[in-house]
């Protein structure tokens, strides 16, 4: 499919949704018409159509919030657009990571994220504890004590987790393995693991897997 397959309304417009690529939180809903789309496909960055102003816009051009763009895909009726950016900054113009933050459900009084939005943010947590070191804080505590305490900690929370498993407990396995994940992004942090690199490579074989099938 190409810019020429993408059917515009009568106005000359698309819906654009633009998603995190590493996160794959939806970041915000744009318009495109033919203009901008081409823009962004020859720049690398985002360009909109702006139906109040009614003129082509630059994603972060005063803010300085831009986005750099990873792929581009169409719908199955291609009258709407997937952009899948890395966000150099926020996405709405309030400040907010992501336009939709109003929440309309929430479970058990939390809002609902995907799981990984959820280790995006706790790695960006840890990534700021290492940095900044703040007293009485477990995270900073890993760290002081180093790589052999951290590998210990993930050590004894895989047995853990692998104990809950054998003992058909399920709300205790669900907890040591959210403190597993825990320990392993603090594991990443520590190593210089980002988790677009874990992503690579099961996303990698998962190709893999069905090309063998």
């Amino acid at each position: 499919m190409n810019i020429d397959d993408i059917k515009f309304d009568e106005r000359g417009l698309a819906p654009a949704i633009v998603q995190d690529a590493r996160t794959r939180r939806v970041l915000m809903l744009a318009y495109v018409n033919r203009e901008s789309l081409q823009r962004t496909i020859e720049t690398g960055e985002t360009w909109f159509w702006s139906r109040s102003r009614q003129e082509l816009w630059h994603k972060g051009a005063t803010s300085g919030n831009t986005q750099q763009v990873e792929s581009i895909s169409a719908d199955c009726d291609g009258d709407a657009v997937l952009v899948s950016v890395v966000p150099q900054g926020p996405a709405c113009h309030t400040g907010e990571e992501s336009c939709f933050f109003n929440s309309l459900v929430e479970k058990d009084g939390l809002a609902e994220t995907d799981l990984a939005t959820t280790l995006a943010r706790l790695y960006e947590l840890i990534e700021l504890r290492r940095r900044e070191r703040p007293e009485g804080s477990y995270t900073t505590y890993l760290f002081d004590q180093g790589l052999d305490k951290i590998l210990k900690k993930v050590g004894e929370e895989a047995t853990e987790t692998i104990v809950s498993a054998k003992n058909e407990d399920r709300a205790g396995l669900v907890n040591e393995a959210s403190d597993l994940l825990y320990h392993l992004l603090v594991l990443f942090v520590e190593r210089g693991v980002s988790l677009s690199d874990v992503n690579y490579e099961l996303v990698k074989r998962g190709k893999e897997a069905r090309a063998r099938s």
